[in-house]
């Protein structure tokens, strides 16, 4: 049977780079993969193309912006869409004090009808989906009310699509670090917001470490994004194709590594990307595996040295390989 639930992996400031999304896609033919958030500024004044560069294996793909003016994030999302991404998403999530001084990420949560305006913006500009990526409240203002009033302006608008964060964010006190572990999970409230809007679809963020987790609350919600087991544990996203796509030809970690190589040595070619660039994702792919201890440490010392060694993933592995033997 088909899985219509769309499994995603979630947008993380410096982790979830071009880099990092190739990776994930070789282990997963089926989950939505999400850029880290792009700001407007960044865009508009500075390197898009660096900014916007992705290779084609990544689709599915979608373009996570940061920004609050209506005119930027439409002509955004204009250069997201020309740049081939299927989707674009507008961040009203993170918490950190940089986002905040910009006046994007979750602190927008506060001002619903603005964003509203944003992303009605970004809908008329483009024709793809446009999207949003929230939490389910911040600071004091933490209440079913407050989260349906912020949905429900934006629904009016046309959005047809919310990834919520399952806890609230506190906006002064605690680091983006601690906003992912300390508030707690609310997954009723979400699911709620579903009940109340049976005609969106609501992908349900926070917290997800299991298929089991997944088949418990499939449901409530039209999809799960995964976050940072995803990149600790990045192996967990082949027991998802498995399970719930019924997909049973994931390549193996080691030949998920041999494909890593060939990706280097082409990037090295093409923007003289270090190795340590692309190895800094790679660390958790033998998670709770023989030889994991040895394949962390030889990558973790040695991929700093030489930026044009991309053997070092061989090397690694060769290591794996006799602590398998020993074992």
């Amino acid at each position: 049977m088909e899985n219509k639930l769309e499994i995603s992996i979630a947008p993380m400031m410096d982790w979830t780079d071009r880099h990092c999304r190739y990776f994930h896609r070789l282990i997963s033919p089926n989950a939505v993969l999400y850029t880290e958030m792009v700001t407007t500024g960044a865009l508009l004044h500075g390197d898009a193309e660096r900014f916007l560069r992705f290779d084609k294996a990544e689709q599915p793909v979608v373009l996570q912006l940061g920004g609050s003016d209506p005119d930027d994030l439409a002509r955004c999302a204009v250069m997201g869409q020309e740049a081939g991404y299927r989707e674009i998403n507008l961040n009203c999530g993170c918490p950190s004090d940089r986002v905040q001084s910009g006046r994007f990420g979750a602190c927008l949560m506060g001002e619903p009808q603005h964003v509203a305006d944003c992303m009605a913006a970004m809908i008329k500009a483009v024709d793809i989906p446009v999207t949003i990526k929230c939490r389910i409240g911040i600071d004091e203002q933490d209440s079913f009310d407050f989260l349906d009033r912020f949905v429900g302006m934006s629904v009016d608008k046309g959005v047809e699509h919310f990834v919520i964060h399952a806890r609230k964010a506190w906006l002064k006190g605690l680091s983006p670090k601690q906003n992912r572990e300390i508030p707690p999970l609310d997954y009723e409230r979400v699911a709620a917001i579903k009940e109340k809007y049976p005609h969106i679809k609501v992908t349900l963020n926070g917290g997800i470490t299991s298929v089991e987790q997944i088949n418990a609350l499939s449901g409530q919600f039209d999809g799960f994004m995964i976050g940072r087991e995803a990149y600790s544990n990045p192996y967990f996203l082949a027991e998802i194709e498995r399970k719930l796509f019924g997909n049973h030809t994931v390549s193996g970690r080691d030949k998920i590594v041999k494909a890593m190589v060939s990706y280097a040595r082409q990037q090295y070619e093409l923007y003289g990307t270090p190795i340590k660039s692309i190895t800094r994702h790679m660390l958790g792919l033998y998670h709770h595996q023989p030889g994991a201890k040895v394949w962390k440490r030889y990558i973790s010392e040695n991929a700093h040295l030489e930026p044009a060694n991309t053997d070092i993933l061989l090397q690694a592995l060769a290591r794996v390989n006799k602590q398998r033997e020993r074992d």
